[in-house]
């Protein structure tokens, strides 16, 4: 490998690492390596926009005995990565245990306050 190759792919693999993503395996070579990495590859975290209904509090964890990192308006836009179980809130005339993980990855808001489905649309699960 050339000197200029290997630095780049250096830096790559380091900028990789500090965004917690890891470079891409080697091809699978057997029916069960394939399986396992077809298992693991298939669930692909993207990037959604959820937008409030009414005025938020935006948390530190799926719960509202969590702390509030901060609030926000009606019809504000918030980028998500997916959305998990957590506390059953019934707020608003809705009852559900649906969180939406913001895409900080360190905020949740309940889904009973985004427009949309319980999940404001967000289709992955965590």
């Amino acid at each position: 490998m050339h000197m200029r190759a290997k630095v780049i792919t250096t830096i790559a693999a380091g900028m990789l690492a500090a965004a917690g993503m890891s470079a891409p395996a080697a091809a699978a070579t057997t029916p069960a390596d394939r399986e396992a990495r077809a298992t693991t590859s298939d669930v692909t975290i993207a990037n959604t926009w959820v937008y409030t209904w009414t005025s938020a509090n935006i948390r530190s964890c799926a719960s509202t005995q969590c702390s509030i990192n901060y609030s926000v308006p009606a019809d504000y836009r918030l980028s998500a990565i997916c959305w998990a179980p957590g506390e059953r809130v019934s707020q608003h005339g809705y009852s559900h245990n649906k969180w939406v993980l913001l895409g900080s990855g360190a905020s949740w808001i309940w889904g009973g306050l985004l427009k949309g489905s319980e999940t404001g649309n967000v289709p992955n699960r965590c």
